[in-house]
This record gives structure tokens, C-alpha cells and sequence, in this order.
């Protein structure tokens, strides 16, 4: 998508010393202007609707308004691309801050007033522009609760993976976007689904464990961050650590295991350094060499190509693959790119993707 004016960026914290170094950041960035600066969210909500930013960067703890009615509000009233700007220690607000709304979240350095806040300049910058060029469709649509992928009369009695079947596995991929898109889908799983689920989600070390436990608190299914060693099994979902991958292999018993792979790691294995972590090309690469045709890769919203090389190896073993729809995407960068590689069998609405993995799981064999 070409812009034919800069991208108009609205920067909501309630230290000045941050304001400020946010500002700079972006004001000598070609293409980007900063169009107003507040210092909570009662003026931030009046500066987005009279300014009509493309792009909005939040703190979370503010006084007067916090940043969670802030998106609330905003999300009601004018939908708008948000980036929050975070602690480490802060990782259950930024979660909760996805699910009203925001877009994406920076890790920043430390929880206090620091030069070291600079640190995150050149991922501010990427993010600002990529988000501020790219098609997005309506943010409140991420935060509507996951509907079941079945009826409960069915749920109730869910089906069972027959006796030596073969390991069903769903490889699922997201970047920007992608927490509450997981969020729904997993959250539409029925217990006792005969699939094992592999997660890559792109994002920061430190922060996958309290992601996997959010989801595990909103599924039927055993979510939880994938350690080396974990055996991929019916019922459980793994998600690969932030700031590495997760590659499948054989266990020496005949089943089948994840490995997390730290980048030096993934690089001597592969060949070549991942330019994305979690890497989904990895994941599911690995997956379609132990599993073969029966894993199923679906791409997720998220900015860039990443699973593109992977629902091509995906498709050579057999298996089956899907990318969201435009409709639904609030990225369609990742989605976009993997059915550019012809690989794609389907390409779906987020609300219909549980149901493709249910599809899947209960195929005959």
C-alpha cells in the first residue's frame, strides 16, 4: 500500500522525559510526523479524535484515564492502530492490552525513566512504518470472545483419537495482530480434540510463559510454553519460547518432540540465521519432515513472509495448509505472502479456522 501523506503518529505517556525521547525517535523519520503528544489518556482520547492519528504509542499506567479504559474508549469510538510501549515486569497489562485492542507491544529496556529507552528506537521505527502503510481491517473484531468451533451437543462428547492413529498436528503461525487471533482460535477447541498444536508466535523473550498461561486460561485444551524435550501429543498445545524457535523431532522411542532452539542453534541446523523469532518457517518445516501429511500449517495475521517457506514444505510432504483471509487479517502481510507461494489449500476466515482444525483432527485415516 503507497501513502500519499506521512503517517501520523499520536505519543500517549505520562512522563515527559518519555514523550519527549518518543518523539524524537519518530519526528526525524522520513515519512512520519508526530502529530500531538499527551500526557494521559483523557487528552490522548481527544488528540486521536481530532488529529486522527494512523498510529497511536501507549503507556498503560497513566493517571486520570489508564490505558486500558483509554483503548476501551477508543476502540468504541475510532479504531486506531496502538503500540504499547511496556516493562518486562509489566507483561499481564500488556496482554490485556492486546485483547481490547492494541496492535503490538515494545518491550522497553527498564520499568524506570532511562537514556536507555533508545534502545527500542530502531523496533519503534520498523513497527511505525510497517503498521502505518499497511491494509488493515477493523480492530474491534480481535476482541469479540472465541465462538465454539462446533455445537456444545457435540463438544460434550468429543472424539477420540483411535487406538496406534497416526499424530495429527496443527502448526499455527502469527505476528502482529496475532495474540487475541490465537486467543479465538484456541478458544474454540473443544477437550479432548484428537491433535497435537504447535505455536510460533513473533515475539521478545520473556514473555511467551505468561502468553501460554493467558491462553491456557481461555482453552480447552493444555497450553503451555514449549520446553526441549516436551513430547507433541494429542490434547496439548506448545508454544515456541519468544527470542527463539521450535523445531520437531523423533523421540528415540518412535513419537515425536519439540526442541527450542536458540538462533546460533537454528542457524547451524538450517543453514542460515532465522530473520523472524519464533521462526514458523522452522516450526513448520520440522513438522512436515517428521509428521509428513499429516500436519496441517495455518499462516496468521502478522507483518512480513515468515511461513511462506513453510506451508511450501508442508505442502510437499502432503499435509494441508491455510492462510486468513483479507476479511479478517488486521495484517495481511504474512497471510498474503504465503498464498503468493501457489501452496495454499484454503484460505479462511478467522472464525472458521478452529472448525478446519477440528476438520482436521477427526479426518478419516
Amino acid at each position: 500500500m503507497t501513502r500519499d501523506r506521512d503517517i501520523r503518529v499520536v505519543v500517549v505517556d505520562d512522563s515527559a522525559f518519555n514523550r519527549q525521547t518518543i518523539t524524537s525517535m519518530l519526528s526525524g523519520v522520513g515519512g512520519v510526523a508526530v502529530v500531538g503528544r499527551a500526557g494521559d489518556g483523557n487528552e490522548g482520547l481527544r488528540l486521536a479524535l481530532e488529529r486522527e492519528p494512523d498510529v497511536i504509542t501507549l503507556d498503560l499506567e497513566m493517571p486520570r484515564m489508564d490505558g486500558f479504559t483509554f483503548l476501551r474508549i477508543l476502540m468504541r469510538r475510532r479504531p486506531t492502530p496502538v503500540i504499547v510501549i511496556s516493562s518486562h515486569a509489566r507483561q499481564e497489562n500488556v496482554f490485556k492490552a492486546l485483547e481490547l485492542g492494541a496492535l503490538d507491544f515494545i518491550a522497553k529496556p527498564t520499568v524506570t525513566l532511562s537514556p536507555e529507552l533508545r534502545a527500542i528506537e530502531a523496533e519503534l521505527v520498523d513497527k511505525v512504518l510497517r503498521i502505518g502503510r499497511l491494509q488493515r481491517v477493523s480492530l474491534t473484531e480481535r476482541v469479540r470472545p472465541p465462538e465454539p468451533a462446533e455445537p456444545a451437543a457435540d463438544r460434550a462428547a468429543p472424539a477420540a483419537a483411535e487406538p496406534d492413529a497416526p499424530l495429527r498436528v496443527a502448526c499455527i503461525g502469527a505476528s502482529t495482530g496475532g495474540p487475541p487471533a490465537l486467543k479465538q482460535v484456541l478458544g474454540a477447541l473443544p477437550a479432548g480434540l484428537p491433535i497435537a498444536v504447535l505455536v510460533s508466535q513473533h515475539m521478545p523473550a520473556g514473555f511467551t510463559a505468561a502468553f501460554a498461561e493467558r491462553l491456557d486460561a481461555a482453552c480447552a485444551l493444555d497450553v503451555r510454553e514449549a520446553r526441549s524435550g516436551d513430547r507433541v501429543r494429542a490434547g496439548r498445545v506448545l508454544v515456541a519460547p519468544g527470542g527463539a524457535s521450535l523445531a520437531v523431532e523423533r523421540n528415540p522411542d518412535g513419537g515425536v518432540r519439540v526442541r527450542v532452539e536458540a538462533v546460533d542453534d537454528t542457524e547451524r541446523a538450517w543453514g542460515r540465521a532465522p530473520r523472524y523469532l519464533p521462526s514458523i518457517d522452522r516450526m513448520m518445516q520440522t513438522a512436515a519432515a517428521v509428521v509428513g501429511g499429516d500436519v496441517l500449517g495455518i499462516v496468521l495475521t502478522g507483518m512480513g513472509d515468515d511461513g511462506a517457506d513453510g506451508v511450501r514444505a508442508i505442502r510437499r510432504a502432503g499435509g494441508a495448509t491455510v492462510a486468513e483471509a483479507q476479511e479478517t487479517a488486521v495484517i495481511f502481510g504474512m497471510p498474503e505472502e504465503a498464498i503468493r507461494t501457489g501452496a495454499v489449500d484454503e484460505v479462511l476466515p478467522l472464525s472458521r479456522i478452529a472448525d478446519r482444525i477440528v476438520r482436521h483432527a477427526r479426518a478419516r485415516r
